[in-house]
């Protein structure tokens, strides 16, 4: 039976991973679906301290993995499919049929941005134009033109941002009335980079002849007419959903599927004792790579001491 299990291995999990190796526990993790989390689909990561010109997202948690494993952390390459959490040994079952127990849990297993799903989308994901983090990545495009699909806080907040560094920012929204609270929707509207491009769909995502993208292709729901919009960066921004459906039943979930912690000054405890969580699956504000390696630590310090006392 292992004394920690860290699900995730993303700047959270990794995080955990190394406070919990230098601790003298020899943590296992488990990597998920996504090894390195989402953080690897950054082509460069500008805003992680320590890294004054900046680190690309893989090397960022190949290093970190580095810096756990230099201290014990062990690694296995798996996906948690379901828990069993309500006694004291936690057991923990994988696809690939084997069965994980340990004293102290870390879930850290983060969350996907929901993506829009049409065609380009894909191929340009991750470097090559489209983002899910504005910012991440909205440094990248000075003096560009982007564009944010959404129509909630968060896209209107990205949009904001990124006039801090794009000429000209294309806001579309399915509907025609924004879902966000009414002083994001006066900044957008009031703002005069943005340009707001209501009541339509996003269609088709363009690239140039050097895979990059050119065009966002938006569709008019009311009218059915296709219009290109001249952008060399697309963020989309309609929501992440935490990796968390395994967990039903098992803990505590908000209604959005992040984890319920306990309001205590840890911020990473949950009602289950041993059982801790870091990282964007509990984290429904923020969403930074340095936060979730910061709640990572925390979760780790609190198994250590679980486990001492």
């Amino acid at each position: 039976m292992e004394q920690v299990i860290i699900l995730g291995s993303g700047c959270a999990g990794l995080s955990a991973a190394v406070y919990a190796a230098r601790a003298g526990l020899s943590p296992l993790v488990i990597e998920g679906a996504m090894p390195g989390g989402l953080i690897t689909t950054t082509s460069e990561v500008e805003n992680f301290p320590g890294f004054p010109d900046g680190i690309d997202g893989v090397s960022l948690v190949m290093n970190m993995r580095a810096q756990a494993e230099k201290f014990g952390a062990r690694f296995e390459s798996d996906v948690v499919e379901r828990v069993e959490l309500s006694a004291e040994t936690k057991k923990l079952f994988a696809s690939s049929g084997k069965i994980f127990e340990c004293r102290a849990l870390i879930v850290a297993t983060g969350a996907s941005p929901k993506l829009t799903g049409v065609k380009g989308e894909k191929e340009l994901l991750g470097g090559n134009g489209v983002s899910t983090c504005a910012t991440c990545d909205g440094a990248f495009f000075r003096g560009r033109s982007v564009a944010v699909i959404g129509g909630g806080d968060a896209a209107c907040e990205e949009a904001s941002f990124l006039t801090r560094f794009a000429a000209k920012v294309y806001l579309v929204h399915r509907r025609d009335k924004f879902r966000a609270a009414e002083i994001m929707v006066r900044r957008v509207s009031e703002n005069p980079k943005i340009e707001l491009v209501l009541s339509s769909v996003p269609e088709e995502m363009l690239a140039d002849e050097n895979g990059r993208a050119r065009a966002l292709r938006v569709r008019s729901v009311a009218t059915g007419e296709t219009r290109d919009l001249d952008v060399q960066g697309i963020f989309v921004a309609i929501g992440h959903a935490p990796n968390t459906a395994f967990l039903a039943g098992a803990l505590p979930l908000e209604a959005d599927g992040t984890i319920s912690a306990l309001r205590d000054a840890s911020g990473v405890r949950t009602e289950i004792p041993g059982v801790y969580v870091a990282g964007d699956c509990a984290d429904r504000l923020y969403r930074q790579a340095v936060i979730a390696a910061g709640t990572g630590a925390r979760a780790a310090l609190e198994a250590q001491r679980f486990l001492e006392a």
